[in-house]
């Protein structure tokens, strides 16, 4: 304690030529600061939900299902800021009339949360936190990183992985209950926006992904989200932009992916660094238009590094974290009452935010270390020479002991004395509805990606091209039989290996699948149906238009049934390659790793093709057992030989004639039967459908996994 003390004099002596409780006067450019007098009041009481007293109005309004709370109360403390703080925005005149939400109280109770270890529950990143959020009001979890903000969040929502364990108990509206789904809406710090969709193109998908009913009632909310979020101007604008417009700023994406969620209309939304990557402006209208929707009755919590202080004038509520342990919990303007009474007065020209950090952050130890020695214009650097493992501990225990704490501690017993009105489960889209929303999404985003897709399919004439050009004008005599089969090996084998390139796109894909399935979306068999059905019209006009070049360039038989074959066995050889290309690029989630995979897998595949030595004698070992059987462009190139060959006959000499069997029989292997040809496309058939199967399995887990592991990764910094 004598550290303690010794510490805590230094800090005051070296700050108080700046600042000191006594000599702070409220002044209008510091709208943060209470009236003289009212800074050392402990929270009130005055905003603690009486479920008996609160009137609220149950009706359901016509098209929708929010509740109408004209008359329900919202907290006085949205009135405690001083004039000098920035009001909410007005709406635009002629604008859309804000529906009010119904929020709901949520109480965290002595929450812990540990992170499974190698052999325990041994890493702490949350321990002994206390605190409340009330509707109408936004609740914010402040900290240096990897001081466990995003765990507790986490924790709160139900949102923790399964390896992390969770002690203590959390209450919404009074009960201990999970909040369900549609009750409550969480954005991660980093969502998955698609690029080539308007803002209320992606909101209305999204929409149309979440809700029940019918299309006509969803555009209502579509547009409801635009303008509780601000994004009546770049409504039409695409997200990610195009060749000759840039897409959205940093800023306005954000809010994109804030509005995804209240087209739920939540009762409780959660926000993970709400001004992540954000500068100053686009930080302040983001919270400018968050405190607009918390005015609405919402219930906000959201976790935050730092702010300016124009933005710290607008929370409600604070929990101050430092390594897992809460330093603080209560009105923002009583965190700074509580710093002074530690011994740690905020510098009248200082953020609070920047200086509650500098006092809770270990990092800047670390530059202690490096500038004792060095000394500027004024001196020694009075403004860094405090230890923050001792004003850590001092916060602590000066909380521990307060007047804050004891009134949280009354707070949460008034809240969870008794049970409110519980939230109920919104209903979902159906999975058909799902599968034909994703399916439609895709192929208009295949529409407009032409880097992805339209230059694929150039690419696909341009090869098919150069090799019907570079095989033109064999014949139909024997010896023009082991040149016709190197041309299809080669066409099969290289059409197969640039479809490579659309790993990225592939990638995109399952990003956003990640994104949505962690808030319940979507799901891992929607999202597979739906990629299935939205790329088969792709594939098959590659299949279609490449087809036709190399048939007629080649020289292939004539006829329509063998042509149509011709199609349908490319169209069959793309579709397992597809699911091959979905699985090995959901395996990695990593372009590098995927696409160098995908070319060794391609170039075993076409060694054991059976072009290069025969299958008949390949190395049994590896090479014939299984490789040759498991690569899909032997069965393709089978089929076209056995289309071509089967039931021709050549002229040997000027009598003898030889079957087309005989014929290719030693540059290639193939069956006799007439059936064969139909075999080998049912093997194609088969492949593909197991390939597809490979790729549930591997989004079930995997995806899900690597979701969870990056979410447990955040987790596990907090306590290194």
């Amino acid at each position: 304690m004598e550290e303690i003390q010794s510490q805590s004099d230094n800090y005051r002596s070296s700050s108080s030529s700046a600042s000191s409780p006594a000599s702070r006067v409220p002044s209008s450019n510091f709208f943060y600061l209470r009236k003289p007098g009212s800074i050392r009041q402990p929270i009130s009481f005055e905003d603690s939900p009486e479920w008996e007293d609160t009137d609220i109005d149950g009706r359901v309004e016509e098209g929708g299902d929010s509740i109408n709370a004209a008359n329900t109360p919202i907290s006085p403390s949205l009135s405690k800021l001083n004039s000098g703080s920035l009001p909410s925005p007005p709406l635009a005149e002629g604008g859309a009339v804000v529906r009010k939400t119904a929020g709901a109280s949520v109480v965290w109770k002595e929450l812990a949360v540990t992170i499974k270890g190698k052999r325990k529950y041994s890493d702490k990143v949350v321990k002994s936190s206390n605190g409340y959020a009330l509707p109408g009001t936004m609740t914010v979890i402040m900290g240096p990183a990897k001081s466990g903000k995003s765990t507790l969040l986490r924790a709160i929502a139900g949102r923790l992985h399964p390896s992390a364990k969770m002690y203590g108990e959390v209450f919404i509206n009074g009960a201990k209950t999970r909040l369900l789904y549609g009750s409550y809406g969480f954005v991660d710090r980093e969502t998955t926006l698609i690029g080539s969709l308007t803002v209320r193109e992606y909101l209305y998908y999204s929409a149309l992904l979440q809700l029940p009913g019918f299309f006509c009632q969803k555009k209502s909310v579509v547009e409801e989200a635009i303008q509780a979020m601000s994004l009546g101007d770049y409504a039409n604008k695409l997200i990610g932009g195009h060749c000759y417009m840039k897409g959205l700023a940093t800023g306005e994406r954000r809010r994109v992916s804030i509005a995804r969620e209240l087209v739920m209309r939540p009762r409780i939304l959660f926000i993970d660094e709400p001004l992540y990557h954000l500068d100053s402006v686009s930080a302040l209208l983001m919270m400018v238009t968050l405190k607009k929707l918390a005015s609405t009755g919402c219930t906000l919590i959201f976790t935050i590094y730092q702010s300016s202080t124009e933005v710290f004038g607008l929370f409600d509520r604070i929990c101050l974290l430092s390594n897992g342990n809460t330093l603080f919990f209560g009105e923002t303007l009583a965190c700074l009452q509580h710093f002074s009474n530690a011994g740690f007065p905020c510098p009248i020209m200082q953020s609070p935010s920047d200086h509650f950090l500098r006092a809770i952050n270990t990092d800047f130890d670390r530059i202690i270390a490096m500038c004792k020695n060095w000394q500027d214009d004024n001196g020694d650097f009075s403004s860094v020479n405090m230890d923050t493992a001792v004003a850590i501990r001092t916060l602590e225990a000066t909380y521990k002991s307060s007047a804050d704490a004891a009134a949280v501690e009354t707070m949460i017993l008034r809240l969870t004395e008794r049970e409110g009105p519980l939230l109920k489960s919104k209903g979902k889209a159906s999975n058909a509805t799902r599968i034909a929303v994703l399916t439609w999404r895709s192929l208009l985003i295949m529409s407009r990606e032409w880097k992805y897709y339209w230059l694929r399919l150039i690419l696909y004439m341009l090869l098919t091209l150069c090799i019907g050009t570079v095989f033109s004008g064999l014949g139909h005599s024997l010896s023009s039989v082991v040149k016709r089969v190197a041309a299809i090996f080669v066409f099969v084998s290289f059409t197969s290996l640039l479809s490579i390139a659309g790993v990225p796109s592939l990638l995109k894909e399952i990003k956003i699948y990640a994104s949505e399935e962690s808030n319940q979306h979507s799901g891992a068999l929607v999202f597979l149906f739906g990629q299935l059905l939205s790329s088969i019209p792709f594939l098959f006009l590659i299949a279609i238009s490449s087809s036709l070049v190399f048939y007629f360039l080649i020289g292939l038989r004539d006829g329509f049934s063998l042509l149509m074959y011709f199609v349908l066995n490319f169209f069959m050889c793309l579709f397992v390659n597809e699911g091959l290309l979905l699985a090995v690029t959901s395996l990695w989630q990593n372009v590098f790793w995927s696409i160098l995979t995908l070319v060794t897998i391609h170039v075993v595949m076409m060694l054991s093709a059976g072009y290069l030595r025969i299958r008949s004698e390949l190395p049994r070992p590896v090479w014939k057992y299984p490789l040759s059987y498991i690569a899909f462009h032997t069965y393709s190139i089978q089929g076209i030989l056995e289309n071509e060959y089967l039931g021709t006959n050549f002229a040997v000499g000027q009598v003898r004639t030889i079957s087309g069997f005989q014929a290719i029989h030693s540059a290639y292997d193939i069956s006799q039967s007439s059936n064969s040809k139909w075999e080998n496309l049912l093997v194609l058939f088969i492949m593909a459908v197991g390939y597809r199967i490979l790729v549930f399995v591997l989004l079930h887990f995997r995806v899900r996994k690597n979701v969870s592991l990056h979410r447990i990764f955040q987790c596990r910094k907090s306590t290194t």
